[in-house]
């Protein structure tokens, strides 16, 4: 089937029973649930004795990719235990699989860590906050996201050299506002939930310097124009010809295939990318033409999928870049199900819509030899977390903000009446998964060692940019 178009009666969504029941009844349904998981088992974690080894689900997650840039991946990795995390989703899932569950499901991130989420501007630039991750997602437990985003605050807090009590907080922070902000959206409508954004955040921050800071990334990315910034910065003249600079092993152009058979693989694949727009949007992309296309490495976990960079432009010489990224199938498959999808670019793509408040105009999905990609703007409007610099405070605040966006994602997907149910009012279940997010932070404490290990051992080789 072109583009991998699902068959109608193939196409599911996270939805509620078919017999649609008050919100009362909901989240009484909710707090029963209670009885087959309750809020403390969400509070134990202990390796099992057949565990699988976490080196090799990470080398098993890394087949298929390129092979040359693979050490690139594990360099970045072994940068610290919160790198490691970051690109050890699949290690997680795995884990996260063997844990009890209410069994409310929702649409998953999938790798629901704090540098998955920023502020980005909508299509009618306005900049709002948000999860802004999705090549993981899919139907699942709505415990896992938090979990795995609760975890991350540990780590983060340590990796910044905090006292334990201040990483504790800053995860804390975070559950508590997931579980509050539930509350509140399974009290609103249904048409009402589909407006929720979180915009106007600098109003929420009380240190002068952290606003000061924001006030400053919010201003620079809302004036930073492909024109004056990017394009100058990417693009060479060859030949007469606008190109891509190459800046390997980060960038650089595909070699070992004939210009014509390459320039027509392209072609055909952005060909397949437009048909995944709306008939508005193939109306602006006709405006435009591929002028150069390049691979280009992105991320920790991502790295040797094959991304690319595309740049169009129109007859005026208006520059554009869009963002090809290579998907395979999600890390929770295994555990979850299989995605209703065909191809995963647009489980990417449909997952992303359904999460976030607003997404990327551009944002549609492709494929080339079997292979599945979605497409999306470069960078655009994107302010990234500083949380390498962030004092404890500000990653305590920052972890509210997540809490927040992930409650909203999750409301507008799934059943808030329910999980509002099971969460109840007491801080029970706060407790309970900030006891596992300890337990799991030393957990990949212990993974990360045996990666070290692996390296050393020459079962894994390593490339430091």
């Amino acid at each position: 089937m072109l583009c991998g178009w699902p068959r109608n009666k193939d196409v599911k969504h996270v939805r509620l029973p078919k017999t649609l029941r008050t919100r009362k009844e909901r989240k009484a349904a909710g707090k029963v649930l209670r009885d087959k998981c309750s809020r403390r088992a969400n509070a134990v974690w202990r390796a099992p004795r057949n565990r699988r080894d976490p080196v090799e689900l990470l080398v098993q997650s890394s087949k298929d990719r390129i092979p040359n840039l693979i050490p690139i991946r594990y360099g970045r990795m072994m940068q610290s235990p919160f790198a490691f995390y970051r690109g050890a989703a699949v290690i997680m899932a795995s884990d996260l699989a063997l844990m009890p569950t209410s069994g409310i499901r929702v649409q998953a991130c999938g790798d629901c860590h704090l540098m998955n989420f920023g502020g980005f501007g909508t299509p009618e630039r306005r900049i709002i906050f948000d999860i802004n991750d999705f090549d993981e997602t899919l139907p699942a437990p709505w415990e896992w996201d938090l979990k795995r985003l609760a975890v991350s605050f540990v780590i983060a807090g340590r990796n910044n050299g905090f006292k334990e009590p201040e990483s504790r907080k800053a995860a804390r922070r975070c559950i508590r506002s997931y579980r509050e902000h539930m509350h509140c959206y399974a009290e609103i409508g249904a048409l009402e939930m589909w407006y929720q954004r979180m915009d106007n955040m600098v109003a929420c921050i009380k240190s002068r310097k952290w606003k000061k800071i924001v006030q400053k990334q919010i201003a620079k990315a809302a004036t930073r124009t492909v024109a004056e910034y990017d394009f100058p910065k990417l693009t060479s003249v060859e030949n007469g010809k606008v190109r891509i600079k190459d800046n390997p092993p980060l960038i650089f152009h595909q070699r070992g295939v004939g210009t014509v058979e390459y320039d027509r693989l392209v072609k055909d694949a952005f060909r397949c990318y437009r048909e995944t727009l709306p008939d508005d949007l193939k109306t602006l992309l006709d405006r435009y033409e591929v002028k150069d296309v390049a691979v280009k490495v992105v991320g920790v976990g991502s790295v040797g999928t094959r991304c690319a960079i595309l740049l169009i432009m129109t007859s005026d010489g208006e520059p554009l870049f869009l963002q090809v990224k290579e998907v395979h199938e999600s890390v929770l498959e295994p555990y979850a199900g299989k995605s209703v999808y065909s191809n995963d670019g647009q489980r990417v793509v449909a997952g992303q819509r359904l999460m976030q408040a607003a997404s990327d105009m551009f944002l549609g999905w492709t494929e080339q030899l079997g292979r599945h990609f979605y497409v999306r703007q470069l960078r655009d409007i994107k302010i990234e977390p500083l949380v390498e610099i962030f004092d404890s405070r500000a990653l305590a605040d920052y972890g509210e903000w997540c809490g927040w966006a992930l409650a909203r994602a999750h409301a507008k997907s799934g059943d808030a009446a329910m999980i509002s149910g099971y969460l109840g009012n007491s801080s029970r279940f706060d407790d309970a998964v900030l006891s596992f997010a300890m337990a799991y932070a030393d957990q990949n404490e212990r993974d990360y060692q045996a990666f070290l290990e692996a390296i050393r051992g020459g079962k894994i080789e390593v490339l430091r940019e």
